[in-house]
């Protein structure tokens, strides 16, 4: 019951990130390259921050915890595996990648046709994102099912 509880958990709180990414492709990333000072905080823009370093921290501490409890449970180990596989590449790319340049178009005043051509290529790749964390929330659904399933059969 436990193991089902923290998988729960752990979806719950990956799908609130999916969201927030969902969001931030369909609705933020399409409007900041015309307005910078829309994800400029300092300009009264959006304070991404907020969001990401609370869901964030709160989803891998439920992934990692959900992943510790049904590890030994073969049945669901390869889900498990799949979950933490989508989750951290997603996070290993965003601070090899998007982190630094977010930070970057944070503090420009304007955006050169140099700098518009990199928001661009952010942006499209930027879309890759939320599928690489549908993974993780597809992988935890599968393991609610599998318990589900143990349950009533």
């Amino acid at each position: 019951m436990g193991t089902a509880v923290a998988v729960c958990f752990a979806l719950i709180l990956g799908s609130l990130a999916l969201g927030g990414g969902i969001y931030e492709t369909l609705v933020v990333d399409a409007a900041w390259p015309g307005n910078l000072g829309l994800i400029q905080p300092n300009r009264g823009g959006l304070n991404r921050k907020i969001f990401w370093m609370l869901i964030h921290p709160l989803f891998e501490i439920a992934l990692l915890v959900s992943a510790w409890m049904n590890w030994s449970d073969r049945s669901v180990r390869l889900w498990v595996i799949v979950a933490l596989l989508g989750h951290f590449s997603a996070r290993a790319w965003s601070f090899a990648y998007f982190i630094p340049r977010a930070l970057r178009f944070e503090k420009l005043d304007d955006l050169t046709p140099e700098e518009m051509r990199s928001a661009a290529r952010w942006i499209k790749l930027s879309r890759c994102r939320p599928l690489l964390e549908a993974f993780s929330i597809a992988a935890l659904a599968i393991i609610l099912l599998h318990f589900a399933s143990a349950v009533s059969g």
